[in-house]
C-alpha cells in the first residue's frame, strides 16, 4: 500500500506488545523497527528489527514517527534526537512529560514536530484532545480525579473486605496492578506526573513538579475507612489542581493525597482499577470521563489513536501537522505552598483514656482559630487509650499542623491520621 505510515517503537512491555497487536490488523501503517532491554525475551508478537539502542531508531531515516511506550526518563535523548531529525512523537511516558515536558516541546516547536501523548494521563480515557478541542471555549477553575488504577484497587478492596493496606497492596501485586516495587503508585508521584501534565493543558501554564504536595495512600487503615463510610465519606487518592485568586493574581493549588470524598459526589463511586477525570469550568460547568486508566490494550487505544491522527494529517500533505496540539506557552505557573491551602481535615487520635481530653482537644483547636464540625470518642482501644475522631470546618493547613503539634506536645496524645477532605 502507498502512503504506508514507517513508525519506530520504543518498548516492547505490556503497552508495547498491545499497540503492535492492534497495528498488526491495519495494512497502512509499519513497524520498522522496535527498542527493548532484552532481544532475547520471548513476546506474543513478532517484530522485525530488535534493537536495544533507541538512537537506532531516531536517526533511521525511514521512520517517520518515533511511539516511546518503555517509560522512565532514559529515552529523552533518543527523543530529542528523533525530533531533530524531524520525526513526530507518540508517547505513553508520564514522568518523561512532566520532569522534562518543556524542552522537548520547545525542541518541537523549533522543528516544526507534533508531540502526541493521549495515554500518559489517563490510559483509555480521551482526555487531552477533548480539552483542546471541544471543550477550548471554556475557562477551567478545577481539574481533579483518580488518575492511578492502582491505588483505587487497593482502596476500594480495603473498603468492601475490611482488609489491611498490606493485605490488598499484595493482592494487586498477584493480580498485577501493582508492581514488585509499587513506591510509583502507593506513595503518589504516578499521579502527580499525570496532574501536572492535565494542570498544564488546563491552564495554559508551565507547572513546577517540586511545588506539588504529594503524598501517597500507605498510612490509610481499614479503620480509617471504616469511620469515613459512617460518617458518609469514602476514601479516595485525589489529584487535583485548583485556580485560585489571590491579591487580583492567579496561583495555582496542585496536589495528590488520600481525601474524604462525599458518597454523594460521583466521583465516590469510582471503583477497582478504574480512572476518572472531573473538570469544572465556564460554560461547560462540570464534566466527569470515567474508564479504564491502564492495561495493555486500553492504553494502546489511546496510542494507536495519536499514531492515527499524525497519519491523517501526514497523508493531507499540507504542510502543517496539528497545529492545535502545538505547546505555545512558556510562563510557568506560580503554585501555592500546601501550607497556606484552605481544607476541612479528618483527625484519627489516640490519646489517654483521661477526663477532660475531648476539652483538651477543643482548647488547642481555639488556640488556633479552627471550628470543630464533628468529634466524638470512639471507644478504648490498647494500653487504656481513647480512640477519637474530628472532622474540622475549613481552616489553614498551617493552623491544622499547629493545632496537632500542639496536643502531641505532651507525649500522651497522637494524631494517627490527618485526611483532607474534598470540597
Amino acid at each position: 500500500m502507498e502512503n504506508k505510515l514507517k513508525i519506530g517503537l520504543i518498548g516492547l512491555g505490556t503497552v508495547g506488545c498491545g499497540v503492535a497487536k492492534v497495528l498488526a490488523k491495519r495494512d497502512d501503517i509499519e513497524i520498522v523497527g522496535a527498542a527493548v532491554k532484552n532481544i532475547n525475551k520471548k513476546r506474543d508478537v513478532e517484530i522485525k528489527n530488535l534493537t536495544t539502542d533507541p538512537l537506532t531508531l531516531a536517526n533511521n531515516p525511514e521512520i517517520q514517527v518515533l511511539v516511546e511506550v518503555a517509560g522512565g526518563c532514559s529515552v529523552l535523548e533518543a527523543l530529542e534526537v528523533a525530533i531533530k531529525n524531524k520525526k513526530h512523537i507518540v508517547t505513553a511516558n508520564k514522568e518523561l512529560l512532566a520532569k522534562h515536558g518543556a524542552q522537548l516541546f520547545d525542541l518541537a516547536r523549533q522543528y516544526g514536530t507534533t508531540i502526541l501523548y493521549e495515554a500518559a494521563v489517563a490510559g483509555g480515557i480521551p482526555i487531552i484532545f477533548p480539552i483542546k478541542t471541544s471543550l477550548s471555549a471554556n475557562t477551567f477553575s478545577n481539574v481533579a480525579g483518580i488518575l492511578n488504577g492502582t491505588t483505587n484497587y487497593i482502596l476500594t478492596k480495603m473498603e468492601e473486605e475490611n482488609l489491611s493496606y498490606s493485605d490488598c497492596l499484595k493482592k494487586a501485586q498477584e493480580l498485577g496492578y501493582a508492581e514488585t516495587d509499587p513506591t510509583g503508585d502507593v506513595e503518589g508521584y504516578d499521579a502527580m506526573y499525570k496532574i501536572a501534565i492535565l494542570a498544564n493543558i488546563v491552564f495554559n501554564k508551565r507547572i513546577d513538579l517540586s511545588k506539588i504536595y504529594c503524598e501517597g495512600i500507605t498510612k490509610i487503615t481499614a479503620n480509617d475507612i471504616k469511620i469515613a463510610d459512617e460518617l458518609g465519606y469514602k476514601i479516595k487518592l485525589i489529584a487535583q489542581a485548583k485556580k485560585l485568586n489571590k491579591n487580583d493574581e492567579d496561583i495555582l493549588d496542585i496536589r495528590v493525597h488520600p481525601m474524604l470524598v462525599d458518597k454523594r459526589k460521583p466521583i465516590s463511586e469510582i471503583k477497582n482499577a478504574t480512572n476518572a477525570v472531573l473538570l469544572n469550568g465556564f460554560p461547560v460547568d462540570r464534566v466527569m470521563f470515567v474508564g479504564p486508566g491502564a492495561g495493555e490494550f486500553p492504553t494502546s487505544s489511546s496510542v494507536v489513536g495519536d499514531i492515527l491522527i499524525i497519519k491523517s494529517e501526514i497523508d493531507k500533505n499540507n504542510g502543517s501537522i496539528l497545529p492545535i496540539a502545538t505547546c505555545r506557552h512558556g510562563e510557568y505557573a506560580k503554585q501555592i505552598d500546601i501550607n497556606e491551602t484552605i481544607n476541612c481535615y479528618y483527625l484519627s487520635i489516640v490519646a489517654k483514656n483521661t477526663p477532660g481530653e475531648i476539652g483538651r482537644i477543643g482548647t488547642a483547636c481555639a488556640k488556633f482559630g479552627i471550628n470543630i464540625s464533628y468529634i466524638i470518642q470512639k471507644g478504648v482501644v490498647n494500653n487504656n487509650s481513647a480512640s477519637i475522631i474530628v472532622i474540622t470546618e475549613e481552616c489553614f493547613e498551617k493552623d491544622i499542623n499547629n493545632m496537632i503539634a500542639e496536643i502531641e506536645g505532651d507525649n500522651i496524645t497522637k494524631v494517627v491520621n490527618k485526611i483532607r477532605v474534598m470540597g
